[in-house]
């Protein structure tokens, strides 16, 4: 190829009139549009053919990219293309490229190959393309390929993007190893906007970073058949997880700015809304998000194997405000949060639910959740009893001042272990819930204290049992003996004082045994209540 002069494409080139406007755009920096007019011609993913008129070669883009001709005088030079058909392969793998690239409405006959290139900025907009390969691209600026539909994937892998990535209303099919996007290792340095995308296979994102926030507001990933449709375990992202739902109209949620934290977006009356929605699996497994992860309007479509993995995620707060799914799981065991944020509606039932080792400090309902049905939560949670979900509810309801809510969740514990019991034990544990509820209703052991007060007062009133030591014994007191029968520890010079026999000896005998098991009751009782205090 001969050497460029003054700008001039070299004559072996033999530019076309489509590529001679495109070369001559990019030395004035301006834009080379061409389009016909007409929306459907127009229209890169539709059925109507492109003409050489519209036809540029990969070749000669590369050579604008990589070594183009300089700018004219007092031009920045750039490549600002609109409504062309690219033909063969554009690869520019491993090149540096410093001119700003906007390519808008293209398409594509071929794959683009962008691995370990450079960019200051790269724009596709609603182009057509077969690929997009470009593991460890590099852009000082935004990477942006909004509305483009890509038919089988897109490589990202430890691509590193200098300010925003926008894949917002992009539809990407999958590849040959059925993913749709594959981002692993990905470096976001602000926002990752992904907003109503459409995912038709894996979209894996391990061990990628994100400087801002993630949204995947109103979009749509779909791996049915495949084990997840997000795969994303140590995902890191410095503020919010968005997995909600995104207007159609002008609306907060069509908006391209991330709420702060702690403030909710909510739509306009009247705004249709498209939901996040996730059919298969999803697993975000030893995520960092700064802020929260939001699932509010979320659905998730899973087969029976399939799960909502958040295992040992950390998050100031979740936002657990989804549609309720009907198979598989939702796991958060060793998962540590600070507020949850959550709907009775939005919770599967029994065995679609694993928080082993879950832990959060203050529960926030959204519309209402009464104990009972928390319980069942955590009934849900449990097939198999544990006592540690019981343990972290109680804990968070004592440090939100619903002491009482806790010792019913207490009970429900030791009631949910006595199923778990021998039939010993069983029945003895039967025994403890309904005279003093083990501990947790100390008023009712009072309450038998002095039912037992009583009958012990009204038996020994009719049957006095004669004294140990003739002549020695105080005056008889039916009142002050059955007390000091039934308060251990304290003596009233009583109970020893007189000798029982027969049906007396057996009365006296259940009202001291039964006076040491109340007492204790109620003194666990008072002590926990002086602790709290």
């Amino acid at each position: 190829m001969t050497e460029l002069r003054d700008g001039d494409a070299p004559a072996d080139l033999r530019l076309t009139s489509a590529e001679w406007s495109m070369w001559q755009a990019f030395r004035n920096g301006s834009t080379c549009d061409l389009h016909t007019g007409d929306p459907g011609r127009d229209d890169p993913h539709g059925q109507h053919l492109w003409g050489p008129e519209r036809r540029v070669r990969a070749r000669v883009v590369a050579l604008l990219l990589l070594d183009g001709p300089p700018a004219q005088p007092g031009r920045v030079s750039a490549l600002k293309l609109i409504g062309a058909y690219i033909t063969d392969t554009l690869d520019v793998a491993g090149g540096t490229i410093k001119p700003f690239v906007e390519l808008r409405d293209c398409r594509f006959e071929a794959e683009v190959v962008l691995p370990e290139s450079r960019f200051t900025t790269l724009r596709m907009v609603n182009c057509a393309l077969p690929r997009l390969e470009a593991a460890r691209l590099h852009t000082e600026g935004d990477l942006h390929l909004p509305r483009c539909v890509v038919q089988s994937g897109i490589r990202l892998t430890d691509a590193h993007i200098g300010t925003d990535l926008m894949l917002n209303q992009t539809v990407v099919h999958k590849d040959r190893q059925g993913r749709s996007i594959m981002a692993d290792g990905l470096t976001v340095a602000q926002d990752l906007q992904a907003e109503m995308l459409e995912s038709y296979g894996e979209l894996s994102l391990r061990g990628a970073t994100v400087g801002v926030s993630l949204s995947l507001r109103g979009s749509h990933l779909s791996n049915p058949f495949g084990r997840r449709a997000l795969n994303a375990p140590q995902l890191t992202v410095e503020r919010t997880l968005y997995l909600t739902a995104a207007g159609l109209a002008n609306s907060p949620f069509s908006s391209t700015v991330t709420p702060p934290y702690g403030i909710s977006t909510t739509p306009s009356l009247g705004t249709r809304m498209q939901r996040f929605e996730c059919e298969g699996g999803m697993r975000l497994d030893d995520g960092r998000f700064g802020d929260a992860v939001d699932l509010e309007h979320a659905r998730f479509v899973m087969e029976s194997d399939q799960e909502l993995s958040l295992r040992r995620i950390q998050t100031p707060e979740l936002r657990f405000l989804g549609e309720r799914p009907q198979r598989g799981r939702v796991i958060l065991s060793g998962a540590r949060v600070v507020n949850l944020v959550d709907k009775s509606a939005s919770w599967p039932g029994l065995g679609g639910l694993w928080m082993a080792g879950f832990a959060y400090e203050t529960l926030i309902p959204r519309g209402p959740f009464p104990l009972a049905q928390r319980l069942q939560w955590v009934a849900a949670a449990t097939p198999e009893y544990a006592p540690e979900p019981y343990e972290m509810l109680a804990t968070s309801l004592r440090a939100s001042g619903e002491d009482s809510d806790a010792r019913e969740v207490l009970l429900a514990k030791q009631r949910r272990r006595r199923e778990t019991l021998p039939l010993a034990a069983k029945a003895w544990g039967f025994l403890q819930d309904w005279t003093v509820a083990y501990g947790y209703r100390p008023g009712r052991a009072a309450v038998w204290m002095a039912i037992l007060w009583a009958i012990g007062t009204l038996y020994f009133s009719t049957s006095p049992p004669p004294p140990l030591k003739v002549g020695e014994a105080p005056p008889w007191n039916p009142y002050l003996y059955s007390l000091d029968l039934l308060l251990p520890v304290i003596d009233l010079n009583q109970g020893t004082a007189w000798k029982p026999g027969g049906t007396a000896q057996w009365v006296a005998a259940i009202i001291i045994m039964a006076g040491w098991v109340l007492a204790t009751t109620v003194a666990a009782g008072a002590s926990r209540l002086l602790r709290r205090q």
